[in-house]
């Protein structure tokens, strides 16, 4: 078929759509739906997908943590088998110091919640944090913006010093530097040392509403009667296999744990965060995409009844295109075409409206959301495919016309 027939019918196809708007918006209504949760869907999960690469690694790719609960139960009774296992202690932390040769840097933390107050002010269930000397530089290294880390002699002596978090920082001293002064946390006093960088929140939470305090303070001050977690960094991703099976080899001898019979603690990594991340967010993708494919099949089969329809009403037209030289497939193409426009000017719709959800939603939610040009495409790709498959029974009818039969309904 010629360029301008081409064109021809697209300028054709827009014009009974623009003729019919009630009509055209309930026939697009389906793809629309489709389409628009498509995009919104995979404009969230890729922000998702970026925003946990970036910010939800709580571990960098040399390290690990040790701790007595693993990051998921897979039931009650696994729960339970946990809760029974011996706490993690300093002892086991100073163990894997000395004799983990894979093991670069070695340190401990815990945590609690208080209240923190300086002056009037005060600010309710603030992350404590009991952590060594050397922790800062493990995992998501902590950045300051002014004063300076616990020191291994504050930790040796259970100093009352701390770091504080930006949102401490932001609400209790908000027009003040808090480097060398004083805050109360619970009912004891410690001394600001360092105020670290803001990093933000995660899916809502604040990273920064947080005080870290030296881990022999934090079990002289609430006890030491709880499992820590023992973080370590190795010198390369190389080691990182290496150490973990020195550690696992330390604490089964420590702990007199028979051959055979499971570890009674868990290791922790990035990767496996991520990887039940990605195992959750799999499950809401597919069920997306199988909901939006039933709204694009629903919308495919209206616009191929809509085009029945269109081919009933312009019999007598195709009657006459046949009489003046018109072949079969020329009809065919055209009404494909015109299917094809339909269902692509409603994928257009349901993309902007898709990428306008995704950007509410993120607003409303601190959801991060990302444009994948590929899903673009892929959605106009989807749109024009379901309007030429579902547009072929219609144009096939149209083109199989008897062009005398055609004429004379239109007498």
């Amino acid at each position: 078929m010629a360029r301008v027939q081409v064109g021809e019918s697209i300028s054709m196809s827009v014009g009974s759509l623009w003729a019919n708007k009630l009509r055209t918006f309930l026939t697009l209504l389906g793809i629309i739906i489709g389409v628009l949760t498509i995009i919104a869907v995979v404009s969230i999960i890729q922000g998702l997908n970026d925003y946990v690469y970036e910010k939800m690694s709580f571990y960098g790719a040399n390290d690990f943590s040790v701790s007595k609960f693993s990051f998921m139960s897979t039931s009650l009774q696994d729960f339970r088998e946990q809760l029974k296992r011996k706490d993690l202690t300093l002892d086991d932390m100073r163990l894997i110091r000395d004799r983990c040769e894979y093991c670069e840097l070695v340190g401990a933390s815990v945590s609690t919640s208080r209240t923190v107050k300086f002056g009037s002010q005060s600010l309710r269930d603030v992350s404590i944090r009991g952590a060594t000397y050397v922790d800062h530089l493990i995992g998501s290294v902590e950045e300051l913006e002014g004063g300076h880390h616990i020191l291994k002699e504050m930790e040796d002596h259970s100093r009352r010093v701390c770091v504080i978090g930006a949102d401490v920082a932001d609400r209790l001293f908000p027009h003040l530097n808090p480097i060398g002064r004083w805050v109360k946390i619970g009912n004891q006093h410690f001394r600001i040392i360092g105020a670290a960088k803001a990093k933000g929140k995660i899916l809502g939470m604040s990273q920064d509403n947080y005080v870290r305090i030296p881990i022999t303070t934090f079990q002289k001050v609430y006890g030491s009667r709880r499992t820590i977690n023992i973080n370590i960094h190795t010198e390369s991703q190389e080691f990182l296999q290496l150490a973990q099976e020195e550690v696992r080899t330390i604490l089964r001898t420590k702990r007199h744990i028979p051959f055979g019979e499971p570890d009674d603690f868990s290791f922790q990594t990035s990767d496996q965060f991520i990887q039940i991340y990605k195992s959750a967010t799999t499950g809401i993708y597919f069920a997306m995409i199988a909901i939006s494919s039933l709204a694009l099949f629903v919308g495919g089969i209206v616009v191929m009844n809509i085009m029945l329809v269109s081919v009933t009403e312009r019999i007598n037209e195709i009657g006459i295109r046949m009489a003046v030289g018109a072949r079969r497939t020329d009809i065919l193409f055209q009404f494909l075409i015109e299917a094809a426009t339909l269902s692509t000017i409603g994928g257009a719709v349901g993309i902007v409206l898709g990428f306008v959800l995704a950007k509410v939603v993120s607003s409303a939610t601190s959801l991060p959301s990302s444009v994948d040009p590929v899903s673009i495409v892929i959605a106009v790709v989807v749109s024009a495919s379901i309007g030429i498959f579902f547009g072929i029974y219609p144009a096939n009818k149209a083109s199989k016309l008897d062009p005398i039969d055609a004429l004379r309904s239109g007498l």
